[in-house]
């Protein structure tokens, strides 16, 4: 069976955002356009506590886009987003959300980020995104989603890792791009890693 994996399409990515993706929200039609396409549909969600370590606000004298030593991991900082409960942590009004098989929250533990939606960034806990798929007899996934560079990266690599046969759908993500070739340096990394670089209108055709 076919999955489609819905990558944190949450408020505060969008633009307007506490960490905004520059058109960020341009992904959600894409999102919708798919949904009905798929059997199974599972979406991420970041799910911070306040406390969270990888906000630079939680560090004096840190700002975002710093890098510090977070419980033995390099964490990069970043603006407070997505915590538990908020408007921010919210999906897009516009996200097709009763199309939705199953959400994941993630970076629910304060010591740790959680980039992919399969496991925290030190992989010390799963999220159970991984047993759930498998346990719906799921062997091929199509990820999208934000952002390109970090939550797609992670969550695709690791799909791929677990054995999923793993597309990324391309026109479906966009980047932080902390540095301008963040995105395509992404792309470039998942490729090589035998994900399936593909577009939307492949799957759906357009018109």
């Amino acid at each position: 069976m076919k999955a489609l994996i819905l990558v944190d399409l949450q408020n505060d990515f969008m633009p307007g955002g506490a960490l905004a993706v520059a058109e960020g929200d341009a992904v959600v039609a894409v999102a919708n356009r798919l949904i009905p396409r798929f059997e199974l549909v599972v979406a991420t969600q970041d799910w911070h506590p306040a406390d969270h370590g990888s906000f630079a606000a939680n560090h004096e004298g840190r700002r975002p886009g710093e890098v510090i030593d977070l419980e033995g991991l390099d964490q990069v900082l970043w603006p407070v987003h997505c915590v538990q409960g908020s408007a921010g942590a919210a999906f897009h009004a516009d996200l097709d959300v009763d199309g939705l098989t199953e959400v994941f929250p993630k970076g629910q533990d304060a010591t740790v980020d959680s980039y992919s939606g399969f496991f925290d960034n030190g992989k010390r806990r799963a999220t159970g995104l991984g047993d759930y798929l498998k346990a719906q007899g799921v062997d091929e996934v199509f990820v999208m989603g934000l952002a390109t560079d970090y939550c797609v990266k992670f969550t695709a690599l690791d799909a791929a890792a677990l054995g999923f046969k793993t597309s990324l759908v391309a026109d479906g993500c966009r980047a932080v791009n902390l540095q301008p070739e963040d995105g395509a340096a992404a792309i470039a990394e998942m490729a090589a890693a035998g994900i399936e670089i593909v577009a939307s209108t492949s799957l759906v055709p357009v018109g």
